[in-house]
């Protein structure tokens, strides 16, 4: 089978990214051919099928630039004209697209349209219903008031980083979406990356009820098969973007009044400093900030750390933190929003709080440093278990396949 892999990114910028690149991967493995199509970046990695990639905002030049990015966050004329002269040398079967608005665009929908390729549409965040993808308003508050029609919505509560600029132009690229490039006509399939996930889409496009669906929690390419044993040096960990909706505000003042739990955190992001100077202001010397890692350095932190904490105030889909961790036997303290809570089974793989509740959190994170060293391995084995039911190459391949199958005729 010949899959065309799209992505707005080649390289690995963040959680969706690395699902594909995975997915690709994983496909070779198997024997198809796997053919990609992304924009082109400063970063990107090397890639034979690079002639086709067409211009991004940061490699696109001229006087007019300015105006082709606006132009492009709406339609990509050059995506579509790009795909097209792949697709007439490539011939592929079916098309995966895993990231696209703003970015390619839905340019590219009416291209594998006309030569009928069928169109599967991973959901990795919310931008089908939600003009500022994470369902939070401009004061950090989740919002549901668009309701998948009221997008007008996004510009009066300022949902996009702050500006009155950036929400107008993603509700009006909303509306011109849904107008001129409806999901449920160019969209053969979804493969949602959590039950919640699928929930709160056709909750808000009812449409898309009756497109032929699956679920499948992103996986991971490697899973330890022993637990881990109990450590005294034991800290807990955060690492990812240091930004609002993460809820790092709300895991530091929980750290705040408990000197005896150590607590390091990995990342970077707008809310960086300011994390900082509440850790300073509050001597609070049992919090560490590492800045940024990545390769073997992270996944040392990770797999060393007594517990990872994802105090996350938005509707998480399926965090790779959490794939991650369990992975190596990692148990994990997740708040019970959004997808978190399908993957965090209390007492089993760890332990649930209530989002953005320091209290709660503060208790969860007490009842985790009183563990005995048998109940944490139980913690740890639980963690590993629910990996290989649920995350593991060989549970995600063959029901892939089988969903690829239902639209390629052979």
């Amino acid at each position: 089978m010949k899959v065309l892999l799209i992505d707005v990114y080649n390289y690995n910028k963040g959680g969706a990214e690395t699902v594909c690149f995975n997915t690709g991967k994983l496909l070779e493995e198997h024997g198809h051919k796997v053919i990609y199509f992304t924009l082109k970046w400063p970063q990107n990695n090397p890639s034979p099928y690079s002639k086709y990639f067409p211009e991004s905002k940061e490699t696109r030049k001229g006087p007019l630039r300015q105006v082709k990015n606006l132009v492009n966050y709406f339609y990509h004329f050059e995506a579509a004209k790009k795909i097209e002269e792949l697709i007439k040398v490539e011939k592929p079967d079916i098309a995966h697209i895993h990231l696209m608005w703003g970015q390619i665009t839905p340019s590219i929908l009416p291209v594998l349209k006309k030569y009928n390729i069928p169109v599967l549409f991973t959901v990795h965040d919310y931008r089908l219903v939600c003009p500022a993808y994470t369902f939070r308003d401009g004061k950090g508050r989740i919002c549901e008031d668009c309701k998948g029609k009221y997008f007008y919505k996004c510009f009066t509560h300022t949902c996009c980083k702050g500006s009155k600029m950036m929400s107008a132009v993603m509700a009006a690229e909303q509306y011109f979406r849904n107008a001129f490039f409806n999901p449920a006509k160019y969209f053969n399939g979804f493969i949602y990356v959590s039950n919640f996930a699928r929930e709160i889409q056709q909750k808000y496009m009812p449409a898309v009820k009756s497109t032929p669906n699956i679920t499948l929690y992103n996986f991971s390419t490697s899973i330890k098969d022993a637990p881990k044993a109990y450590s005294s040096q034991k800290y807990f960990l955060f690492y990812g973007r240091l930004s609002y909706e993460k809820g790092v505000k709300t895991l530091l003042k929980a750290f705040r009044n408990m000197p005896d739990c150590k607590l390091k955190v990995v990342g970077t992001g707008p809310k960086e400093n300011e994390l900082k100077a509440f850790a300073r202001d509050n001597n609070m010397q049992n919090v560490e900030f590492l800045g940024y890692k990545r390769g073997k350095e992270l996944t040392d932190l990770v797999s060393n750390a007594y517990f990872v904490i994802v105090p996350s105030e938005w509707y998480e889909n399926n965090p790779m933190t959490i794939i991650e961790s369990y992975s190596v036997g990692t148990p994990v303290i997740g708040a019970r929003i959004g997808g978190i809570p399908e993957i965090v089974d209390n007492g089993k793989t760890g332990f649930q709080f209530e989002s953005g509740n320091v209290e709660d959190l503060k208790a969860k994170i007490n009842c985790a440093d009183q563990l005995t060293a048998e109940a944490y391995t139980k913690l740890s084995q639980g963690t590993l278990n629910f990996a290989h039911d649920n995350l593991s190459l060989e549970n995600y391949y063959p029901r892939l396949i089988s969903f690829y199958k239902r639209f390629v005729k052979e």
